[in-house]
């Protein structure tokens, strides 16, 4: 007896683009079908280190240890770090970098650079509220030798202007934060593995690209907010995150996922959490991020922009050029639960429909 397919089978399987859900694979039988072709194809490979265990600071710097090799000399060349951790949340611990997964970061730097060091971030509400609420504001104290100082990125006020596509797809400009494009800075991204309202899943490059823009500084009666630009619509932003990491990817240094605890459902913000008990890490954010989704169970098509970021030769995300030093994926691979609204976030990937189709 067969079944009707729900709607979110049916926008898999829309346009050829996406195949079917796992649970029509299973009952039709089918093979997930391949990635796309990237437009720049990529013969390097890339490094990723995946380590599991029990203490959310050892890991840290266990998996930052395991491409020691790959950090170590673009390290020495910098002026600066600069530690980008992802407070979407000034309240909710489990949407935001632990103290502890900084502490690691932090421990591995000590015997390796003698400051500065930045924690910087441009949060989308009060930056330095979430700080004293996660208590970075200690870690400053703990690291005298690494100089360690906490930066809103809104109150410093520092920008570059990047041109980004509105919902209709016309430009629109947004700052970006200058110290995310400071040759003199090692950008050391600090994530989390979490499910995402509108890109799936938000991880390295997320929180990068999306940390990036800035809002109104404190006590500015202006109230504008460049991050808004990014949520025009479900296509648009996948693509915006892409033009973003275009200008953001040359400075980036090396990127640590904190999957001790990860979010599912409906994240980044409101989820509920995951004992993963894992970290990754790597100098290369899309095959970062290409490992996390395997170990969160989350096809690598749906994520749009980071399928974008491939196909623009920003990074590895074919996965058998991708080594992974550490724990086998198969070992911590657990199946996350998407955000509710996942069927209206896979809509990116069908066809458009706002103009007749033989227009011209």
């Amino acid at each position: 007896m067969t079944r009707a397919l729900s709607r979110r089978e049916l926008l898999q399987a829309g346009a050829g683009v996406l195949t079917l859900s796992a649970a029509a694979r299973r009952a039709l039988g089918q093979a997930p079908a391949p990635l796309p072709s990237p437009a720049i194809p990529l013969d390097t490979r890339s490094l990723v280190s995946l380590i599991r265990g029990e203490d959310r600071r050892t890991m840290t710097y266990r998996a930052l240890m395991e491409i020691d090799t790959r950090i170590a000399p673009e390290l020495k060349r910098k002026k600066y770090v600069l530690i980008k951790p992802n407070n979407v949340s000034s309240e909710n611990q489990l949407a935001s970098t632990h103290a502890d997964t900084l502490r690691g970061i932090l421990d591995y730097l000590s015997v390796r650079f003698k400051g500065p060091v930045y924690i910087a971030e441009a949060a989308a509400d009060d930056t330095m509220t979430g700080f004293e609420n996660f208590h970075y504001p200690r870690l400053t104290g703990e690291y005298k030798s690494l100089q360690v100082k906490l930066l809103d990125l809104n109150a410093e006020a520092r920008y570059q202007i990047l041109p980004v596509l509105d919902f209709d797809l016309h430009l629109t400009p947004v700052r970006l934060a200058a110290r995310l494009l400071d040759p003199d800075a090692f950008i050391l991204c600090s994530a989390l593995l979490k499910t995402h309202n509108t890109v799936v899943a938000t991880l390295s490059v997320k929180n990068m690209c999306l940390g990036a823009p800035l809002h109104f500084a404190p006590g500015e009666t202006s109230r504008w907010n460049d991050k808004r630009k990014y949520h025009g619509g479900v296509r648009q932003t996948h693509y915006d995150i892409l033009l973003t990491a275009q200008k953001l990817r040359p400075f980036w240094g090396a990127t640590l996922i904190d999957g001790y605890e990860g979010m599912e459902g409906n994240g980044p913000g409101a989820g509920t959490p995951v004992p993963s008990r894992i970290a990754i890490a790597s100098t290369d954010y899309i095959a970062a991020d290409r490992v996390s989704l395997e170990a969160m169970g989350i096809d690598a098509r749906w994520p749009g922009y980071l399928l974008y970021c491939w196909q623009a030769g920003l990074g590895q995300y074919d996965l058998n050029r991708i080594d992974i030093s550490g724990e086998n994926l198969a070992t911590v691979r657990k199946k996350y639960r998407l955000h509710n609204d996942i069927d209206r976030e896979l809509e990116w990937m069908g066809p458009m429909r706002d103009l007749p189709p033989r227009l011209g």
